[in-house]
């Protein structure tokens, strides 16, 4: 049997983090997100905010990193593989900063597709800036948004999961797919 690649998306503050984490300890197969990862490497090379500074080079990196962790798949066993994220965040980062991008960011999104999407609301009570989130509440709500029209864009049914407990989104979403496959 193929496993399924399963994306929880958010915007900034939304919980995604945690719930994947969660997953892992339950033993869910999971792959973490390379943002933080690509905003440290950048940091340490003296730029402040690589997303600001250069967001089109910054979602290079990014392409590249989740096309990478969607290959990856084949060499788990088990139903599900959850992904913190997937390909179509990188174009509705983009549309949200209302800055042009490459027909081929399109194209992989196009190209690589997952079997469901996940999406966590903005979460007012857990959200926190820190050094990699810089943008405000508001902005995270705005992204949420953008991140909704992104993933509906490329065909997508959008599963949305409401604010709670991370046993009852996890409960919530095992359900929904159990009823998907």
């Amino acid at each position: 049997m193929k496993t399924k690649r399963i994306v929880i998306t958010g915007g900034p503050g939304s919980g995604k983090t945690s719930l994947i984490q969660y997953f892992e300890a339950k033993g869910l197969r999971c792959l973490p997100e390379i943002s933080r990862e690509i905003i440290r490497k950048a940091q340490e090379e003296g730029i402040d905010q690589l997303f600001l500074e250069d967001p089109v080079q910054f979602s290079q990196l990014l392409l590249e990193g989740r096309l990478e962790q969607f290959h990856l798949a084949p060499s788990f066993t088990g139903s599900f593989l959850f992904y913190d994220r997937g390909i179509p965040d990188v174009t509705a980062y983009l549309d949200y900063l209302h800055t042009p991008y490459p027909e081929h960011f399109n194209d992989t999104c196009r190209t690589y597709p997952y079997d469901a999407i996940f999406l966590l609301p903005p979460w007012k009570e857990i959200y926190r800036q820190d050094n990699e989130r810089y943008e405000s509440y508001a902005e995270a709500e705005k992204i949420f948004q953008f991140l909704h029209q992104a993933y509906r864009q490329y065909g997508y049914e959008v599963h949305h999961v409401p604010v709670g407990s991370i046993e009852y989104r996890c409960a919530h979403i095992l359900e929904k797919l159990n009823q998907l496959f």
